[in-house]
């Protein structure tokens, strides 16, 4: 591979090139080939080929830090691929190449490209929060922004809706698993260098996004006799809860969440957490690292001692609970272990919590929990999967991907699903859960935002569980009702998180909003 020009403050298990390049095989079919749009545009020209910088917005070529796609995670064999797929398909195309780790890194490249310009530039999302796209596009030039499955995404997600919002003229997004998706879209950078308009390659790369998205599905889905309680007793029910939030201090949300649901919600410190934890009953905490090693489907690189202190997490989160008469705890979990605050993730004992019928949130994310708190009342006992979507236009599907989940997808009552234990995807430490979801059932999404009187909506019907080494362990794929572009606009505004239930819950969502006199976004 070409020597990377590398701008960055920092230095940063391989995927073989074959799953990289082959992650997804949808055809295209019936799309308008953009490669013989930019052909035709350089029919008979002798002139000097278009000239595109790829950035690779990374904290390094081998990932030194706990984020997606995983500590560790050697991106140089993936850059080779993909350099070496573009200039084969891409002839008329010079690529240079750099990468960035954030806006400082990316400025350094805009002043350096004064004075040997390029013409366009090609911005792969290779690590979910480096800020560089940002700074890419303030050059004016023709600017494609990629996310890199399951590695980038939260920032794509995000980011891509904020440019969106300010209705960025040069720039253009490509969300797809399929690496022909990506060499349509870099093929119109000839359309620019050949007298296009800006207007006209933006509209060009949308035109090869939709072209290149499958038409919907069959939506039929499997039956599923959901009961649901009547808003004014959800109401009621919801006013009953009770969170507890730990590592995390949010006045404006908190308070919202109290007036606008009639939720009250408790700060706990991590020290009283821990204390719990290291009050738990070993040989109860022992009977439960039992029974995991005999239900899961498999278990990999967790210790028995992983397993042991992770149920003296899920101990210690019932003791709390009950210590407080709550129903809910959210826990910043990276904070917390990170920090050296707690000693075990919470995963498994929120996975454990779902079973009883309890709720349990990442990342002290209060706006999930709240929502957790409202969806399981109105579908008595259901659980929540909080989780960092993925979008792909290559299958038409937007992909829930966390590292807990329940295993009992229809309530504490329900036949439980096959599910594995797996350490904690973003750092290869601790113990999470790979629950593998009943598919063919339809699916609804919300995510409540008290404090603006507002909650966002979509379904999609689960077709599939997604097992890759990048991201997140759990990883239900499904494919949303509505208009798939329409999901790209609102990260920014709403954050990553999603909370997915099980079951067709529109009309007891919209009913409740009504009654709280909140306004609905529906996201697709």
């Amino acid at each position: 591979m070409q020597r990377l020009e590398t701008f960055s403050g920092c230095a940063c298990c391989s995927l073989s090139r074959r799953r990289f390049l082959g992650a997804s095989c949808a055809a295209c079919a019936g799309a308008t080939s953009l490669l013989a749009s930019a052909a035709s545009a350089t029919a008979g020209d002798e002139g000097a080929k278009t000239r595109v910088r790829i950035v690779y917005s990374c904290f390094g070529e081998v990932q030194p830090r706990p984020t997606w796609p995983h500590v560790g995670f050697d991106f140089r064999p993936v850059m080779a691929e993909l350099e070496a797929r573009l200039r084969k398909q891409c002839p008329n195309i010079e690529f240079v190449t750099s990468m960035a780790d954030g806006p400082e890194a990316a400025k350094k490249i805009l002043a350096g490209d004064k004075s040997s310009p390029v013409d366009g530039y090609l911005v792969m999302q290779m690590n979910n929060w480096p800020r560089v796209v940002q700074v890419m596009v303030t050059a004016g030039k023709p600017t494609i922004f990629a996310d890199y499955t399951y590695a980038g995404s939260g920032g794509f997600d995000r980011y891509t809706a904020g440019l969106l919002r300010r209705k960025q003229p040069n720039f253009a997004f490509v969300a797809s698993s399929n690496p022909h998706d990506l060499v349509e879209a870099v093929q119109c950078f000839e359309l620019v260098k050949k007298g296009r308009t800006m207007e006209q390659f933006v509209a060009a790369i949308e035109k090869a996004r939709r072209d290149g998205t499958p038409a919907p599905g069959d939506m039929t889905t499997k039956p599923d006799d959901v009961k649901v309680l009547d808003t004014k007793d959800t109401l009621a029910a919801m006013k009953r809860g009770k969170i507890l939030a730990i590592g995390g201090k949010h006045p404006q949300v908190t308070n919202a969440i109290t007036k606008e649901l009639g939720v009250e919600v408790k700060n706990v410190s991590y020290a009283e957490l821990n204390a719990a934890w290291e009050k738990a009953d070993k040989d109860r905490a022992s009977e439960m690292a039992d029974g995991w090693q005999k239900a899961a489907r498999r278990i990999e690189n967790v210790s028995r001692k992983t397993l042991e202190d992770s149920a003296a997490m899920y101990l210690a989160q019932k003791e709390v609970l009950k210590k407080h008469q709550a129903n809910a705890i959210t826990i910043n979990c990276l904070g917390g272990f990170y920090g050296n605050h707690i000693h075990a993730y919470p995963c498994l004992g929120f996975h454990e919590l779902y079973n009883d019928g309890l709720i349990g949130a990442c990342e002290c994310d209060l706006h999930s929990t709240s929502t957790m708190v409202a969806l399981t009342a109105m579908t008595q006992g259901r659980p929540g999967f909080i989780s960092d979507p993925v979008l792909d236009t290559s299958k038409r599907q937007i992909i829930y991907a966390h590292c807990v989940a329940s295993n009992r997808a229809f309530g504490p009552q329900s036949d439980p699903n096959p599910y594995e234990i797996l350490t904690h995807s973003e750092d290869r430490k601790g113990a999470s859960v790979r629950s593998l979801f009943p598919l063919g059932y339809m699916t609804t999404s919300v995510k409540f935002a008290p404090e603006r009187k507002e909650m966002i909506f979509h379904q999609g019907k689960a077709v599939d569980n997604v097992i890759i080494d990048r991201a997140c362990r759990t990883k239900l794929a499904a494919e949303p009702v509505g208009d798939f572009e329409k999901l790209f606009r609102h990260w920014d505004r709403w954050s990553w998180h999603r909370v997915t239930y099980f079951g067709d819950l529109k009309e007891p969502v919209f009913a409740l909003a009504d009654a709280l006199g909140w306004k609905v976004v529906e996201e697709a």
